[in-house]
């Protein structure tokens, strides 16, 4: 999804001026890529949680600058309770480009709706490669027939037309695995009885 935003061009560098920046309701930003100049930026702050918010990754630049950028990453505060920076990078629609996106689960996993079914969701972000017009917000993942014991790899994601996976294939995104409460029961019940070592009793010796 495209969306369109407004920025304007700033001249203010040093810790100092993104301070001011920020106490007004901006977020310091930078636009860079294609081999052009780097350009210092702001945009305000409702703009930038609502991309977050949307999971939005391209968009186009009007105000001060007109451009068509992508979203490759968002710096926050140490505490992670607020963004203090945005960085953009130029692209065009047509290009192909590596992007981080969340993955979703859909529905409910039979083999975790049991006492021994544990649902452990591995990787929630995988990275893919494709066209910039047609990057998703989230990559879905359907755990509707996952059982006990089995498991879905990246691989096995749908992925937008044109796309290809970075995260390798064999990497597992979601499984159902045996509580760990019931290994232990399994393995307790599993277990042989100790066997019982008796020594035997010498012969008597010849007189």
């Amino acid at each position: 999804m495209i969306e369109t935003i407004e920025v304007a061009k700033r001249e203010q560098v040093g810790s100092r001026a993104m301070i001011k920046i920020r106490e007004k309701g901006l977020v310091p930003a930078i636009l860079y890529g294609h081999g052009e100049e780097n350009i210092c930026l702001t945009l305000p702050l409702d703009t930038v949680n609502k991309l977050i918010k949307h999971g939005t990754k391209l968009v186009n630049l009007t105000g001060s600058v007109t451009d068509t950028a992508l979203l490759r990453s968002v710096q926050w505060s140490s505490m992670g309770d607020y963004v203090i920076h945005v960085d953009f990078a130029r692209v065009s629609q047509t290009e192909t480009v590596d992007v981080t996106l969340p993955v979703h689960l859909h529905g409910e996993a039979p083999g975790a709706m049991t006492a021994a079914g544990q649902l452990r969701f591995v990787a929630h972000e995988v990275v893919i490669r494709c066209p910039a017009a047609k990057i998703p917000e989230f990559l879905s993942c359907d755990i509707s027939h996952l059982q006990l014991g089995q498991s879905i790899h990246v691989s096995e994601l749908k992925l937008p037309e044109g796309a290809s996976a970075v995260t390798p294939g064999s990497i597992v995104v979601v499984q159902v695995a045996v509580a760990a409460g019931e290994e232990a029961a399994v393995a307790a019940s599993g277990a042989s009885e100790p066997e019982l070592i008796r020594k035997e009793k010498p012969a008597d010796s010849a007189s």
